[in-house]
């Protein structure tokens, strides 16, 4: 691992019933990194990657970002920090009734004024951007088609897309293959990490697909109970430490 994009120390989250969703995660992200977080349902997949930018609020622990405790942060400061970590939705989120260009200018929106924003007045470069970014995933000939008129996987990829258009240092995809078939789960994966790799961004995935997970992945987490129990490359992950991690 190079430099470190990411530090979570002691990161702690528990619910209002009592749930401990993570009980103390510490890992060190290194940048251009491509991480593939799997584990069983409920294992906190999702809630330690929306903690990273606080869609999820933990409830004690550090995230390290730019040398900075973005735990501690809020406001301005803290729509700062979203501007640079990109994430990637299962549910796509995009707006069903918008070209599939103007979806992917939405990535733009934390650069804007509320007024423009609001308007959608987007610059001739933003524009051409978000074309170019089409281009790198495919999409070129989709890009005044509206969404909802495009393939699950083509959604994905508008997603990813739109993520992109922020100019991230951080990528958070979770479960972006979910409810894809495998032809399409391979092309999302595989724009995934060309990204990460051409861009040197870090991406982390949450993944149910082991296999997937082994192909594409520079780094592994398995998560279980709230807790790392493995770390390391995929050649490490081996039948028995997969299935220790999905035993109940």
């Amino acid at each position: 691992m190079g430099e470190a994009v990411l530090e979570i120390k002691d990161l702690k989250k528990v619910y209002g019933d009592g749930t401990e969703a993570l009980k103390g995660i510490t890992s060190r992200i290194g940048k251009g990194e491509l991480i593939a977080i799997i584990g069983p349902s409920g294992a906190g997949k999702s809630t330690f990657l929306r903690s990273i930018n606080r869609l999820n609020e933990p409830t004690s622990g550090e995230i390290i970002f730019n040398n900075e405790n973005i735990l501690k942060i809020k406001g301005k400061k803290l729509r700062s920090v979203r501007r640079q970590i990109g994430m990637v939705f299962q549910g796509y989120n995009l707006i069903k009734r918008s070209t599939t260009v103007q979806n992917v200018l939405h990535g733009r929106l934390g650069y804007m004024s509320t007024i423009k924003g609001g308007l959608g007045r987007y610059s001739k470069d933003d524009t051409k951007k978000a074309i170019d970014i089409l281009v790198r995933v495919g999409l070129k000939d989709q890009a005044f088609k509206r969404a909802d008129e495009l393939s699950g996987g083509q959604q994905q990829r508008v997603g990813i897309a739109r993520a992109i258009a922020q100019n991230p240092s951080i990528l958070l995809a979770d479960e972006p293959i979910a409810s894809l078939d495998p032809t399409s789960s391979e092309n999302v994966m595989t724009y995934l990490k060309q990204i990460s790799q051409e861009d040197d961004i870090t991406t982390i995935v949450n993944l149910h697909q082991v296999d997937f997970a082994k192909e594409f992945a520079d780094r592994i987490i398995g998560i279980k109970g709230g807790s790392i129990v493995f770390d390391g490359k995929p050649k490490e992950l081996t039948n028995g430490i997969t299935e220790m991690i999905y035993k109940a």
